[in-house]
């Protein structure tokens, strides 16, 4: 698998591998259960990684 792949992976291992170790609603955060916040901070951290693969993506450096 190209390193591409794997990055794309990391979210959902992130979000519904971490749901396990999450599922508490102490302690807060920012005014969130700490459910809430972990699904929130997957959330823009996909935004990040999948900004990273557009970079990174040979197929994108390609001019057409």
């Amino acid at each position: 698998m190209k390193l591409i792949h794997w990055i794309a992976v990391l979210p959902f291992i992130g979000m519904f591998g971490g749901l396990v170790f999450a599922n508490k609603v102490e302690p807060y955060v920012l005014g969130m259960p700490f459910l809430m916040f972990w699904i929130l901070l997957w959330v823009l951290i996909t935004a990040a990684l999948m900004a990273i693969i557009y970079k990174i993506d040979p197929v994108n450096k390609e001019e057409h």
